[in-house]
């Protein structure tokens, strides 16, 4: 799950692609391309434009139009009123949980196997390629990430409030989601300061994802009632607020991103792509930040795929784009320069990963920490659904961190609204 934000000007660039979608005839299939050129389409907060400066470099004959269409759920709709009759692009970036509801029609995509995709399977983590599989065998989208998880804290609050600064020692407060809320109890009593930003994607969201069953069973079945995995974690996202210790800033607004350098909180769960925001938002904090474990040591949130659509012009040209940027080496060439994850173990060992320090972050090597948050997790099925489940549970427990709703009554208010959201 993601939930990077889109700016006015975004905004309307994807009201324009949608338009551009519904004005393009039915079904019928584009001219062929040139080979030389593709149009790519993106959501913004990545740095993809990073990535094609990059291939650029390689491939200076090939043109590339790079659009960043605006939040992942605008890029997604965007593209699913292009596929239903509209201009398609060459090359599109899907987020990880809204590919299952495009997985379900394999048909509006190209097969990669007939470029050698079903040869470049073993590069990826299992649990990552196969979300790109449908059932009838078509690989429609290639990995280009992951969101391994860690914590981020501020080293100089923590000393303050009379905790441990070594990450190390920091991990070891919290090896469980009781110990970490438990320690948020310590800090607050010390600083009378709020310990996480919010319950809400600082808990339970992190304690959902750490499990071998979410929202779906292995089947394929919705599960969100009966899981265990779901409960436990809405519980905890429960506990955490009635200990008090939320500053209750949600994710991504205006005043979590100004809290972050007011020392409004000490502690973001942050997945490895949130590095960057956190530095953008409080840039006078530099050094002043530190990488710890997640609790429970495994985690992940988030993660893209590149998919091609049935009538791109270009397949051939967004192909080759493909095959170079998400090799192993490409997705640790992007990992050294902007910090995405690669979804390739064979560059899990390599020295210049595992050497990869932050600054910002108090020289924490993330590429060390990141990966080994994804080894011991155990993975779990996606399903179409998930981003509207997702919500529902998020917003309910963002409603008691703000006073609107009764601790008591916040599951059977979940389960109600996710029952209307999708009908079961």
């Amino acid at each position: 799950m993601s939930f990077r934000r889109a700016t006015p000007a975004v905004l309307a660039a994807a009201i324009v692609l949608t338009a551009a979608a519904c004005g393009g005839g039915g079904g019928t299939s584009q001219q062929s391309g040139d080979g030389k050129s593709f149009e790519f389409w993106s959501f913004t907060g990545i740095n993809q434009k990073k990535t094609v400066e990059a291939y650029k470099k390689i491939h200076p004959d090939v043109q590339v139009k790079l659009t960043e269409v605006g939040s992942t759920a605008e890029t997604a709709q965007a593209l699913t009123t292009a596929l239903a009759g509209g201009k398609v692009p060459d090359l599109v970036l899907i987020q990880g949980d809204d590919l299952p509801k495009f997985l379900q029609q394999p048909q509006n995509f190209q097969d990669l196997r007939q470029y050698g995709a079903d040869k470049m399977k073993g590069d990826y983590l299992d649990w990552v390629i196969s979300q790109s599989v449908a059932r009838s065998g078509e690989i429609i989208g290639i990995p280009t990430d992951v969101g391994g998880m860690a914590v981020a804290y501020r080293t100089d609050l923590f000393k303050a409030a009379g905790l441990p600064t070594d990450r190390e020692e920091v991990s070891k407060l919290w090896p469980t989601w009781d110990a970490f809320i438990e320690t948020g109890k310590k800090y607050t009593a010390a600083t009378g300061k709020a310990f996480i930003d919010n319950a809400a994607t600082s808990v339970f969201l992190q304690a959902v994802n750490q499990g071998p069953e979410k929202y779906y069973d292995q089947n394929g079945n919705v599960i969100y009632r009966t899981s265990p995995q779901v409960r436990t974690a809405f519980d905890l996202g429960l506990k955490a607020i009635q200990a008090g210790i939320s500053a209750k800033q949600s994710s991504f607004s205006e005043g979590w991103s100004a809290g972050m350098g007011k020392g409004d909180f000490a502690v973001i769960s942050a997945p490895s792509w949130l590095l960057g925001q956190i530095q953008d938002n409080a840039p006078g904090t530099k050094g002043k930040w530190d990488i710890a474990t997640i609790p429970g040591g495994a985690g992940n949130w988030g993660g893209s795929y590149l998919a091609i659509p049935k009538r791109a012009a270009n397949p051939k040209a967004a192909w080759e784009y493909i095959s170079k940027m998400q090799s192993p080496q490409g997705q640790l060439d992007h990992f050294l320069e902007a910090g995405s994850l690669p979804t390739t173990p064979s560059v899990y060992q390599d020295s210049k990963l595992l050497s990869q320090k932050d600054p910002f972050f108090s020289d924490a090597p993330i590429g060390k920490i990141y990966t080994e948050s994804l080894l011991g997790l155990k993975p779990y099925v996606i399903g179409p659904d998930d981003p509207a489940i997702g919500s529902e549970f998020l917003a309910a427990i963002t409603n008691v961190e703000q006073g609107k709703g009764d601790p008591a009554k916040a599951w059977d208010a979940a389960m109600a609204n996710i029952k209307t959201a999708i009908g079961k």
